[in-house]
This record gives C-alpha cells, structure tokens and sequence, in this order.
C-alpha cells in the first residue's frame, strides 16, 4: 500500500538580515533535502518575511513504516542544519 507523508517545517532564520540571505538558507536545506533523501520540497508560507520561513517536504514510500523514517531523517537533518532553527516540525499523512 502506497503512503504519502507531508512534514511541514517551521524555521527561524536569526541572522537573516534581508530576503536574500533567507534565500541562500533555505536554498540550501532545500538541495540537502532532495539530494539525500529524493524528496519533493517547497517554501510554503512566510515568503515575505525575512527571518521566518514554511518548508513542506512530502515523500511517497511503499510503506508508512518508511515513509516516517525518511520523514523523521529529514527532520533530523532540518534541525542539525538549522542549528536551533526549527521551531516545529508536524508530520501528516495524506493517504
């Protein structure tokens, strides 16, 4: 049975002093992301705000059982490349 999970990612960007630095960092996490774990990701709220920012990141996967591990690596991976940036991390299921 095919799972689709959906961990959206809220980030604190504290050293952002423009909309380009906020870019170069989420840029940044976004290649991470779909480069080690072949994942879909988009900016999905706070565009215009400099040191705020919503990530989404959905994977499909065999299996809930794997889709949840690669979604609790990317937020593993998220948070030790945030740095204390992530503020919150929420997991949902959309199958």
């Amino acid at each position: 049975m095919v799972s689709i999970a959906a961990l959206i990612l809220e980030i604190r960007i504290e050293h952002a002093q423009s909309l380009k630095d906020k870019r170069q960092v989420m840029k940044s996490l976004k290649d991470r992301l779909r480069g080690r774990f072949n994942v879909s990701v988009a900016e999905t709220d706070f565009q215009s705000q400099w040191q705020l920012a919503e990530m989404a990141v959905v994977t499909v996967a065999s299996s809930r059982q794997i889709a949840e591990n690669t979604m609790r690596s990317v937020e593993q991976m998220a948070a030790d490349h945030l740095a204390g940036g992530l503020i919150r991390a929420n997991l949902e299921w959309l199958d």
